[in-house]
């Protein structure tokens, strides 16, 4: 396999981003060397926060932080699964226009809504912002990566994030796909025969 590839893997609680480079996937580290960053995105007065910096004030904000917004994306309101998820939540989440989840927050001392999808795009571009300091160089196309159980709206919707993004989503993949791709990519074939692999 030729060339270099981005792949971030926005996850219901952490996300990360690989390359293809030197004939295997290297997982990213952020700034402070971290191969994960929370899916956690907080609105102050003064600034919208993303990952860790964003978890670590959670306690001071609870109203104003989201995070989950991986279970809301794709679904609507009055899902069973996500009004047992809403009472749980600090952060307020509504209805809005086609029964779509939206979630409330306060941003420089207004009211703002966001979809799940938008929420998921912030968390997207700080896993581009990752990769592209990695690399020197700027990162337009993306292969995300979804739970195997998600449905089409949902896949459509993790899709409609990356283009918010201001990413070329390639391909959606489920995550055991992309284990067994990643584990599959740097092993040279040493001889015939069949190999069983456990992905988890």
């Amino acid at each position: 396999m030729a060339g270099k590839g981005e792949g971030p893997a926005i996850g219901i609680e952490y996300s990360r981003v690989g390359v293809w480079q030197h004939d295997r996937v290297e997982i990213i580290a952020d700034d402070q060397g971290n191969r994960t960053t929370p899916s956690y995105v907080a609105f102050t007065d003064t600034e919208r926060l993303i990952g860790d910096a964003a978890k670590n004030q959670v306690a001071m904000n609870p109203i104003n932080t989201v995070f989950d917004a991986k279970r809301l994306i794709g679904r609507r309101f009055s899902d069973p699964s996500v009004q047992s998820d809403v009472k749980l939540w600090p952060f307020k989440v509504i209805a809005g226009p086609g029964d779509k989840p939206m979630i409330v927050v306060t941003y420089k001392g207004e009211e703002k809504q966001f979809a799940a999808e938008e929420i998921s795009s912030m968390v997207l571009i700080k896993m581009r912002e990752i990769a592209e300091a990695y690399l020197g160089t700027p990162i337009k196309n993306a292969v995300v990566t979804v739970p195997a159980y998600s449905n089409d709206s949902q896949r459509q919707a993790t899709k409609d994030a990356g283009v918010i993004a201001g990413l070329n989503v390639m391909r959606i993949i489920n995550e055991p796909t992309a284990a067994a791709i990643a584990y599959g990519l740097d092993k040279k074939a040493t001889g015939a025969g069949e190999k069983n692999v456990l992905i988890f």
